[in-house]
């Protein structure tokens, strides 16, 4: 910055070139000044680039260099791997393996040999050159033909078949493709773990009652089982949501530079057919059940905000859960998991924050920004594309399943683990159910023989007086001793309790949680359990050790 600002106050200035009265002067200064200017900036861009050589020399990768808090901290090692270039590329080489394998079969000359060579590079444990492909990239400015140089560098016999007929779409869009898919299906997954893990929470608390809250003021009670089916039927949408996305995701396919298959036409002598099973035979060997019918470059990118909508909808109904707890928890009736040595504060010791709650939240609120870039990249394309797309894409794509998967791994953290505490809801409860229990009390005393009108007034001056000693002496609601003494209650005053229990006052919410949960979720959940059983048995990338965070 001393080196720039240096160069510019070096500058002859412009009050001094007004005070020359010798025009050639003015321009000899001005050409002067140019150049020293230009000397002065290339010294400075050049004590940068020595600056950052020798940082790289310092520094290796574990230096001064940025990580986003996603891989580092909150998403799990599952989601982390899919969206890693490491697996984008071996993504790669398994679709220009499948391409040629396919072409082969449909009567292009490829051998055997060659076809071999890129099945085995495509292989886990077949090693990808990341620097050679640097190398390459640098030299040429294009990422997918640098690694074409550099997998032909590793297989020779197959480099002159590698990428035949094919665009860089073919591999970038199809490869992100598949990205999605896994990480949809690693979603689903952590999905139902959520609602199983809530659908038992729910149950335990079937009977509850607790008050619930309109406006955060108090309404009609309800049960903490009840609440609890809220939030997962909203987890349910988006299961359902997800399911959906899954059997729908087109594939890109095999289309050729602009989409019109014109290069695979050119391979197959004009054979139409041909091409058709070409692109049906890739689409089914990556195991998508259908490939766009038309595209242009790319396949449309309105499937990816279709994607991105799915995965901000979950982030809505986490959210929504998250904010939830965190009103409950300053009512102290519920207060998500706290380990021993937990710190909620570095000044206040005693303090214990709802710190997972607010990370949902804060992270819900990033991811619900992200889906807005696919919206603006499927409207702002130009005819059969533009590269303004990619970059966008690589970051707001990967970064929302990343941060959706972030987002899940807190809220099964809280579902197993959410502590209820009965007596302070039972308390909270009682400090308004008198009031609300007015009506049932004064149809009581009026079967019991009493004037309606009466009871109603006598009825009516106790909780001015209840509700007084409540807001300006700060004390507890005391409406059901006042009526208990009150010698007009007399003829119903062992019943005042039993009229004032909250079991009375919820409704059919126990019933309803029942309903619900044999009739919407278990269902489903013993289906994808069985599904999700033979992943963990194999320890595959969908197991449970997968799935959640390490």
């Amino acid at each position: 910055m001393l080196t720039l600002a240096f160069a510019f106050s070096a500058a002859p200035s412009f009050t001094s070139l007004r005070k020359s009265s010798h025009r050639g002067e003015i321009v000899a200064r001005r050409r002067k000044g140019a150049a020293f200017r230009s000397v002065a900036l290339q010294r400075c861009v050049h004590s940068v680039m020595s600056a950052n050589e020798a940082q790289k020399s310092q520094f290796n990768a574990t230096g001064p260099t940025y990580v986003s808090p996603l891989s580092t901290r909150y998403a799990s090692a599952a989601m982390r791997e899919t969206f890693s270039d490491v697996y984008r590329f071996r993504l790669w080489r398994k679709l220009w393996y499948v391409l040629a394998d396919c072409e082969r079969s449909l009567g292009l000359q490829i051998t055997s040999e060659q076809v071999e060579a890129l099945r085995k590079a495509a292989e886990d444990d077949f090693p990808i050159p990341l620097e050679a492909a640097a190398a390459y990239e640098a030299k040429l400015r294009h990422d997918v033909m640098a690694h074409v140089h550099a997998l032909g560098d590793q297989v020779p016999v197959a480099r002159p078949i590698i990428h035949l007929g094919a665009t860089s779409c073919y591999v970038t869009d199809n490869s992100e493709l598949l990205q999605q898919r896994r990480g949809l299906t690693l979603l689903h997954r952590m999905l139902w773990l959520c609602i199983g893990e809530l659908a038992q929470f729910a149950e335990r608390y079937r009977e509850l009652p607790t008050l619930s809250y309109t406006h955060f003021q108090p309404a009609q009670p309800t049960t903490v089982g009840k609440r609890a089916c809220l939030w997962i039927q909203d987890f349910l949408m988006d299961a359902h949501q997800v399911e959906r996305m899954l059997n729908e995701i087109k594939f890109r396919g095999v289309k050729g530079t602009t989409g019109t298959q014109a290069s695979f036409l050119a391979l197959f002598d004009g054979e139409h057919e041909r091409v058709r099973q070409l692109d049906r035979l890739v689409t089914e060997r990556m195991g998508f059940a259908a490939s766009f019918a038309v595209t242009g470059q790319t396949y449309s990118r309105k499937q990816d905000f279709f994607v991105l909508a799915v995965l901000a909808g979950i982030g809505q109904s986490a959210a929504k859960m998250a904010n939830d707890i965190r009103l409950l928890q300053h009512l102290k009736e519920v207060e998500e998991p706290y380990e021993e040595h937990q710190i909620g504060s570095s000044a206040m010791a005693y303090k214990r924050n709802p710190m997972r709650s607010e990370r949902i939240n804060g992270l819900a609120r990033f991811l619900q920004t992200l889906v807005l870039n696919p919206a603006e990249t499927a409207s702002t394309q130009w005819l059969e594309r533009t590269l303004d797309d990619s970059a966008n894409r690589r970051l707001a794509i990967s970064e929302a399943f990343l941060t959706t998967d972030a987002i899940l791994q807190l809220v099964l953290n809280i579902s197993r683990g959410l502590v209820v505490h009965p007596r302070v809801v039972e308390r909270n409860l009682l400090q308004e159910l008198p009031f609300m229990a007015t009506e049932n009390i004064l149809m009581a005393a009026v079967r019991a023989g009493q004037d309606r009108q009466t009871m109603h007034e006598a009825i009516r001056q106790h909780s001015v007086a209840a509700a007084a000693r409540v807001k300006d002496q700060g004390l507890d609601n005391d409406l059901l001793e006042r009526l208990r003494n009150d010698d007009r209650f007399a003829c119903i005053r062992d019943q005042i309790d039993s009229l004032c229990s909250g079991s009375e006052f919820v409704g059919r919410a126990p019933q309803q949680v029942d309903e619900f949960l044999h009739e919407c979720v278990y269902p489903y959940l013993d289906e994808y359990r069985s599904r999700y059983a033979e992943a963990d048995n194999n320890h595959s990338p969908l197991s449970m050790a997968g799935v959640l965070r390490v």
